[in-house]
């Protein structure tokens, strides 16, 4: 059986298209009018990957992806009819795993939605390791996907927890923007995404209180760095 995703939008010809070219790539697609019917939908049996449109009657795409953080990690994705950075950082930090611009190319979709379902599976291969990553004063572990910093718990997301335990396990070199979206995203430099710049963006501000910082290496990609106590 192919892997279920359900997605909401009040317009009937999105709808109708994104099903139409998810169920041609083998998935399991389900469409609802309201974010809310999807919550009721997912209560009953939970799908595989969520697809979000951001403005809809009643729950907006917003509230329904915090809802849906707050009971699961289920992949999300935003659409939006609005190109707007802060609808892009609200998305994120909410817990998406990624987000599209109406009018936007199915086909596109379609690749995206390939990609998480590629990265989940490298991630469970990373969760069968029991053992702890450490830099500075960051601790992470692997099996339970806890983090903290100087000994506080750190509340992080899929996304921020996948890509500073990678930058932890190179710790020793820089890592390409590029080499990030590969290997967690499991994009090809192909497809555009702001997803990891805006994952290390969120992730600045929640070490800011330690002394493990991102360093970007210009013109390339990112490093960690311990800045002195």
């Amino acid at each position: 059986m192919g892997k279920l995703i359900y997605a909401a939008d009040d317009e009937e010809n999105i709808r109708n298209l994104v099903t139409t070219f998810l169920r041609r790539e083998g998935y399991d697609a389900e469409a609802f009018e309201t974010g809310d019917e999807l919550l009721e939908a997912f209560q009953r049996k939970p799908c595989d990957l969520a697809i979000l449109d951001v403005m809809m009657p009643g729950s907006d795409g917003f509230a329904v992806c915090a809802r849906l953080r707050q009971i699961s990690p289920v992949p999300i994705i935003m659409l939006t009819a609005r190109d707007s950075d802060a609808d892009y950082v609200v998305g994120i930090t909410l817990g998406s795993d990624d987000y599209f611009t109406k009018p936007f190319s199915p086909t596109a979709l379609t690749m995206r939605v390939k990609a998480i379902f590629r990265r989940i599976e490298m991630e469970k291969q990373t969760t069968a390791s029991p053992r702890e990553l450490r830099f500075g004063d960051v601790s992470l572990c692997a099996r339970n996907k806890s983090a903290s910093l100087n000994g506080v718990p750190l509340e992080l997301t899929p996304n921020e927890f996948a890509l500073l335990a990678f930058l932890i396990e190179n710790q020793d070199r820089a890592v390409s923007r590029e080499e990030l979206l590969n290997k967690l995203w499991g994009y090809d430099t192909v497809v555009e995404t702001r997803a990891a710049d805006d994952t290390v963006k969120r992730l600045r501000k929640k070490l800011a209180g330690g002394r493990t910082s991102i360093d970007t290496v210009w013109g390339f990609g990112f490093r960690l760095k311990e800045r002195a106590s």
